[in-house]
This record gives structure tokens, C-alpha cells and sequence, in this order.
């Protein structure tokens, strides 16, 4: 299935993705366990040998792919507060990747904090009651977003209800969510992706989300 394209495809699903997330987090203060770990987890796979990898494959991305195939083919005539939210969540991600490209040594701090949080994370039993991402995991890295992507400005504002992101777990978990938009955005323009393309590629990058949903589909 992998092309140049798809993969491209791919990393900016992980930023819708992304941005969905916080937003449900936010809002409703849960998110979908297997979507928010597909995505966390994505920042612990530096030097991936596919794009699919990066997120265990085109499925862990299914929500991503899905908002790109919905979203993104009309002409913005169904677009809703919702969608207005998720797309300055997108915005505010590419942006901060752009002011990440241009510090090398937060660049540098934020793989050292990965390697680290790798190695620590192998000491700590799995989580528990269901839990698909363990609890340190997520504070840890919502700790190096604070330490790194936190610096750059201008920082993503979060909209939500205030009971939920005065939960340090949740909080937590936004931080953690947007931390892979980001990558995903860094993972995005590697391949090729552009601002511009949003803007005037919309029904491209809608119907290769849907071809790539197509084939996800059981045989």
C-alpha cells in the first residue's frame, strides 16, 4: 500500500488525529483507548523503518484518515464549531513543528528525552485495568512537552471544560496528544507536506484517505 503519497497521506492523519484527540479530552475528558495509544505511542518510534510503523500500521490512524476523508472534500459549507476547533488545533501544530525545525537543540533534547523515557518505561509493570497506555508513560512525555515545545511560541490555547483540564491526568493526556501532532506535523513535512497543500489539495488528500480506508476494510 505504501506510496510517497500515502505515507504523506498517513503522517497528516496523525495530525488530524492528533488534534481530535485533544479536543475529545478537553471537552469530554476521555478518547477512544486504542486511538490516544496509537498516538502517544508514536512519539517513542524515533528512527521508524515505514510510516505505518510509526503508528502500528494504517489502522492506528483510522480516525485521522476518516476526519481527512470527511472533512476535507467539500468546500467547507458543512464545516461546524467543531471542525473550526480541530482545524486551529492542525494549525497550531504545524506552526510550533515550523518553530521546532529551526531549534536543532530542542530537536536534540526531545530524542534524549524520548530515549530516556524508552528506557525508563521498561522498569514499570504494564498498566492496568484495561489501561492501554500506562499512566507514567503519558506524564513523562507530557513533562518533555513542557520542558521543549512549551518553550516556543505561540503555545496552543485548549478549549474545554475546566473540571477536566484541572485534572493533571487529563492534562496530561492533551499535552501528550498534541506532542504527536506535532511529531506526526515534523513526520508530515519530511515527506512532502505543505501548508499549501491544505489549502489547494483538499480533494487529493480526501480521496487518498478514502482509498487507503477502502483498503482497511476486511476482504
Amino acid at each position: 500500500m505504501s506510496t510517497a503519497y500515502t505515507d504523506r497521506i498517513l503522517a497528516l492523519a496523525g495530525l488530524f488525529q492528533a488534534a481530535r484527540l485533544a479536543q475529545q479530552l478537553a471537552r469530554e475528558g476521555r478518547a477512544e483507548p486504542s486511538t490516544l495509544a496509537a498516538s502517544i505511542q508514536s512519539l517513542l518510534i524515533i528512527d521508524a523503518p515505514t510510516t505505518e510503523s510509526v503508528y502500528g500500521g494504517a489502522r492506528g490512524v483510522r480516525p485521522g484518515l476518516e476526519l481527512l476523508r470527511d472533512k476535507l472534500a467539500g468546500a467547507g459549507s458543512n464545516t461546524d464549531a467543531n471542525d473550526v476547533e480541530i482545524a486551529r488545533y492542525v494549525i497550531g501544530m504545524i506552526h510550533l513543528e515550523g518553530q521546532l525545525r529551526r531549534r536543532p537543540e530542542i530537536q536534540d533534547a526531545i530524542r534524549r528525552g524520548i530515549e530516556a523515557t524508552r528506557e525508563q518505561m521498561k522498569f514499570f509493570e504494564a498498566a492496568e485495568n484495561g489501561e492501554t497506555l500506562h499512566p507514567r508513560l503519558v506524564e513523562k512525555l507530557a513533562e518533555l512537552y513542557t520542558q521543549t515545545i512549551s518553550t516556543l511560541t505561540p503555545r496552543i490555547m485548549v478549549n474545554g471544560e475546566h473540571g477536566h483540564l484541572s485534572n493533571p491526568l487529563i492534562a496530561a493526556r492533551v499535552r501528550a496528544a498534541l506532542f504527536a501532532g506535532i511529531r506526526s506535523a515534523f513526520l508530515w513535512h519530511q515527506l512532502g507536506g505543505s501548508r499549501w497543500q491544505l489549502l489547494f489539495s483538499r480533494k487529493k488528500i480526501s480521496g487518498e484517505a478514502a482509498i487507503i480506508l477502502e483498503s482497511l476494510r476486511p476482504a
